[in-house]
């Protein structure tokens, strides 16, 4: 026997039990399985107004999921991509610079542990650490292998 059709109120429910998701994000879902006459749309803002669905929570989730293992540039990107923009994005990427350096550092510390002795070493680690999104800064200061709480 063949499960029911979800509705799409249903389906946008169970996407949201599952962990948050931006408005961008689960508009792009449910557009997927709206038929006819279907006003996603309509559902987001319902979803919305009885705070089913948040751009906040969604994007304290967000970092709290992809900071210990990436930089600022890249949570930054990924949450552009998921339509968050203007002063909530300001306002998250401060809130995220003060544990960058701490972040780079902790990161390094997993994936290295002691400081390169060659030149190609060196270039390795560092490339790591910027293709994870980390500053320049954040990143000398763990090549140096300092402690952030030393500062």
């Amino acid at each position: 026997m063949a499960a029911p059709q979800l509705s799409l109120k249903g389906r946008a429910l169970r996407y949201l039990s599952m962990r948050e998701h931006s408005r961008l994000e689960l508009g792009r879902k449910l557009a997927r399985h709206a038929e006819e006459g279907d006003d996603v749309d309509a559902l987001l803002d319902f979803l919305e107004k009885n705070n089913w669905l948040s751009q906040e929570r969604f994007s304290e989730s967000l970092i709290h999921r992809r900071s210990a293992r990436f930089g600022n540039s890249r949570i930054m990107a990924e949450l552009q991509s998921h339509g968050v923009k203007g002063e909530a994005l300001q306002e998250l990427k401060a809130g995220l610079a003060d544990s960058e350096t701490a972040r780079a550092c902790e990161v390094w510390q997993r994936k290295f542990g002691t400081v390169a002795s060659d030149p190609a070493e060196r270039n390795k680690q560092m490339r790591f650490l910027m293709q994870r999104g980390f500053s320049q800064r954040a990143v000398r200061a763990a090549m140096q292998g300092r402690d952030p709480d030393d500062d």
